[in-house]
């Protein structure tokens, strides 16, 4: 089953049980998903509602961060709450040894000798990875994989 439709079945099933706080955020994430469908006049498959929710979870972390230093744990909660909720959709999370594996494929691959080349790894790991690992720590990795060398 597509990931838009088991969001949309998921909505209707939170409307049925009257799950508020789930439903409010379900509706927000497929918003975002029909906005972005009528930004760029395309039907979203997969790989691009991960990164609408991607984009939506790093909303909320930053959300979060700015709620509990302003001493707002209600608000902060809140986005917690979505967050829970976004992800369920995610993809099964890759460990650290795989994406190491992953990022040591692709220097090799891409003949990448320095921090310059970074783009070049960076283009051939995202779409093996996207939605399965945080890409700040990716490029962490790579870039300490490219000085390294």
């Amino acid at each position: 089953m597509p990931l838009k439709s088991r969001i949309t079945e998921d909505m209707k099933l939170a409307m049925k049980a009257r799950e508020v706080t789930r439903l409010g955020a379900i509706r927000l994430l497929l918003a975002a998903i029909k906005q972005r469908e009528v930004d760029e006049r395309i039907e979203l498959d997969d790989v691009a509602v991960i990164a609408v929710i991607e984009k939506m979870l790093k909303q909320r972390k930053d959300s979060i961060t700015q709620y509990e230093a302003a001493k707002r744990q209600d608000l902060a909660d809140a986005e917690k709450f979505e967050v829970e909720v976004l992800l369920a959709y995610m993809p099964q999370a890759m460990s650290a040894t795989e994406v190491a594996a992953i990022v040591e494929q692709a220097v090799a691959d891409s003949g990448a000798k320095a921090p310059a080349d970074m783009g070049k790894v960076m283009a051939l790991v995202k779409p093996q990875i996207a939605g399965r690992a945080d890409m700040g720590e990716v490029s962490r990795l790579v870039k300490a994989k490219l000085s390294g060398q």
